[in-house]
């Protein structure tokens, strides 16, 4: 009788124990980690696979016809940031934060003069910020419009990295990183085609870059299409699987439109060496690549522009297009930058432009003349 009272007595206790514990401590957190929860996802942007984007056209854009020429640009302009700083992500002793308004506003006239001196027919752009605190919560795309606004009557753009609130002490506040494609020929739709992603926890990866593709259709007077992809793929700090997943999921995407007999390219910051670069780089600087460059992937399939014999040749600092912010540095070593383009289109001319870019960005921008395939 007594055991059992017991028993009893402690199943009550334990019970009392437990309900206090639900009470006073299991719930409260679990309301915690609900409420963190709720705002990283309102703080955070998820992006569907694929989506279709706006186009902005301004008046009568004229189309391209078969068979002729296309001047085609590509440039990581690096949020207008400028080359008087060592970033805290560039090196590890590296400390700037934000560029000054000064340098934005300057690198954003010197952005629009080249283009405006080179004129190409189509401009793929990649870091161009909007909405972030680092480059004063500037639309970037928006002020340069407004300095080409006669010769790109056409533009669509997709973001590649957004957050309200990143809380890495360096950023502490908002991101918004774009890809935009500016043409003077018509565009009649544009969509965003999501990227593999670097692996991170479930939090993590809600305020990770989310690189993409921004695809953008010309339409040809004789009813065919130009598709042209505009990217930046992953800036890795340490070799990992996720460039190539990238680079394996571009390589489909337009192995699918070469199936299908439709002429396209493709330019960008694609973050990896040419075929010979690697070993050229002092040790120090090869940390983020691979001996084995996953780029390999396109070139066995695809011309590019530079040619890895362009780019690793007896010429090759011609075709040299990142200059880091290095301060051991005193100008571009390496090839990042490239455009490659569908077989059925002819390369005419190219060229890196050097000689006046290389306190814009730490990149340079690539530029390639090609004539479209005839009727």
């Amino acid at each position: 009788m007594g055991l059992g009272y017991a028993r009893d007595h402690f199943r009550i206790a334990i019970s009392r124990a437990m309900t206090r514990l639900l009470r006073y401590i299991l719930l409260p957190a679990l309301f915690v980690l609900a409420l963190i929860g709720t705002l990283i996802y309102s703080l955070t942007w998820r992006p569907d696979a694929r989506e279709t984007l706006p186009v902005s056209c301004t008046g009568q854009p004229p189309m391209l016809v078969p068979g002729q020429a296309l001047k085609v640009m590509t440039w990581n302009v690096q949020y207008l940031a400028g080359k008087r700083y060592v970033f805290w992500n560039d090196l590890a002793q590296g400390d700037d934060e934000t560029p000054t308004p000064e340098d934005m506003a300057f690198s954003l006239d010197e952005v629009a003069r080249v283009i405006r001196d080179e004129q190409p027919d189509v401009v793929l752009l990649q870091e161009l910020d909007d909405g972030a605190k680092a480059s004063d919560y500037q639309n970037q795309l928006k002020l340069l419009q407004e300095r080409l606004t006669d010769l790109y009557p056409c533009s669509a753009h997709a973001f590649d990295w957004k957050a309200d609130f990143v809380p890495d002490p360096h950023i502490f506040g908002s991101v918004g990183r774009q890809l935009a494609t500016l043409s003077r020929y018509r565009i009649e739709h544009a969509e965003r085609l999501q990227l593999p992603v670097q692996p991170a926890n479930l939090i993590s990866r809600q305020f990770q870059p989310k690189d993409a593709l921004l695809a953008t259709t010309l339409p040809l007077s004789d009813g065919g299409q130009l598709v042209v992809f505009n990217t930046h793929l992953d800036r890795a700090t340490q070799p990992d699987d996720t460039l190539q997943a990238q680079v394996t999921a571009v390589a489909k995407v337009l192995d699918k439109h070469e199936s299908h007999g439709t002429p396209w390219l493709i330019g960008g910051d694609f973050n990896l060496l040419p075929l010979g670069q690697y070993r050229r780089l002092p040790t120090e600087q090869r940390t983020p690549y691979s001996a084995d460059s996953a780029l390999h992937v396109l070139w066995d399939k695809y011309p590019m522009i530079p040619t890895n014999n362009e780019a690793s040749g007896i010429d090759r600092a011609k075709w040299l297009t990142h200059y880091p912010n290095d301060p051991g540095l005193n100008g571009p070593d390496r090839t990042v930058d490239y455009l490659f383009y569908s077989p059925k289109i002819k390369r005419v001319e190219a060229t890196v432009r050097q000689d006046d870019t290389l306190r814009i960005s730490d990149h340079l921008p690539v530029i390639a003349k090609f004539l479209l395939p005839p009727n």
